[in-house]
C-alpha cells in the first residue's frame, strides 16, 4: 500500500506535470499513488470522504493511516517520501510557513483561470451533469 495517496485534477496541464515528475521519483510506487478527481469513477466515499469540489478547489492526499492532508502539506510530505524533502522543509519554518500558504492560496484560488479551464461553479455543474446522465460510476 503507497504511503501517501493524492487526489489531482487528470485535466489541469501543470498538476499531470507535477504527477510526471512525482511518478518519476517514485518508479515502483510503492510510496506514491495517484486518483484522478475528474475521472468518471471518482467517488469521494473511497477517498477519505472528499467530494469533487473541495477536491478541486484544492490539493488533498490520504495518508496510508487515512488521515488526510491538504494544500502545501501534500507537497513537503511526498516530496519527502521521494527523497526530496529538502525542497519544501523551508515551508514548515515559521517565518515562512504562513508566506507559503498564502502563496499556495493564491495559487488555489487562480489555478483553474491559469490553466485555462472553466471556473470551478461551471466544473461542478459539468459534473453533475456527467453524472446525471449514468455517465459517473456511484
Amino acid at each position: 500500500m503507497p504511503q501517501l495517496t493524492i487526489l489531482y485534477d487528470g485535466a489541469c496541464p501543470l498538476c499531470l506535470r507535477e504527477v510526471r515528475f512525482l511518478r518519476g521519483r517514485d518508479p515502483q510506487g510503492d510510496q506514491l499513488a495517484f486518483v484522478d478527481i475528474d475521472a468518471v469513477d471518482y467517488i469521494a466515499a473511497d477517498y477519505g470522504g472528499i467530494d469533487y469540489r473541495t477536491a478541486m478547489a484544492r490539493i488533498h492526499a490520504i495518508t496510508a493511516d487515512g488521515s488526510v492532508l491538504r494544500d502545501v502539506e501534500v507537497f513537503a510530505h511526498a516530496y519527502g517520501l521521494v527523497g526530496l524533502g529538502w525542497l519544501y522543509a523551508p515551508s514548515r519554518w515559521p517565518l515562512l510557513a504562513p508566506l507559503v500558504a498564502g502563496a499556495y492560496e493564491l495559487w488555489a484560488r487562480a489555478r483553474l483561470r491559469l490553466t485555462g479551464r472553466p471556473d470551478l461553479e461551471q466544473l461542478c455543474q459539468l459534473r453533475a451533469e456527467r453524472c446525471d446522465s449514468g455517465r459517473c460510476r456511484s
